[in-house]
């Protein structure tokens, strides 16, 4: 596929979706259709939906398969009442249904990173003018760890 010339019009200008806009939404779509099935079946809803999360972690290319471990492992331990789901085909961890954090492969994406991100559900308006909504993410050093630790529990509120 050849680059849009200065003239010419790009998907973006013209109101259409990207390749990577319209996979995201059909992966969305299959696992609203897949929450749906599950409704109603109790506690083995959230274990299935963790599984999958754990599935799609684990087919993830490296890095991105030792970042998105470390995040799910940090997020069921300092909020373990957040559930496991995928969302637009990557992992994600939701409160009474809704999402409130995210981790976006930057190999899924095509970007040079990766990203952990908050939803508006998450509890991190304080107030204050200012607070996180993503982070990139190429390594988690100690510092970076902290930081998610402590942002992943104040988001859960």
């Amino acid at each position: 596929m050849s680059m849009p010339t200065a003239d010419q019009p790009t998907d973006r200008s013209l109101g259409r979706l990207s390749d990577l806009e319209r996979e995201a939404l059909k992966e969305r779509a299959a696992e609203l259709k897949t929450e749906a099935k599950r409704r109603g079946r109790g506690s083995g809803k959230s274990a299935a939906e963790e599984a999958d999360v754990v599935a799609k972690i684990a087919a993830m290319p490296d890095p991105d398969r030792q970042l998105a471990s470390l995040v799910h492992d940090i997020v069921r331990v300092e909020a373990p009442d957040l559930s496991p789901k995928l969302w637009y085909g990557q992992p994600a961890y939701a409160k009474d249904g809704k999402v409130i954090c995210f981790f976006r492969s930057g190999a899924a994406d095509k970007e040079r990173y990766s990203a952990f991100g908050f939803t508006p559900n998450a509890a991190l308006d304080d107030s204050k003018g200012l607070w996180p909504t993503a982070f990139a993410v190429a390594e988690i050093t100690g510092a970076a760890e902290a930081m998610i630790r402590e942002q992943v529990r104040r988001a859960a509120g």
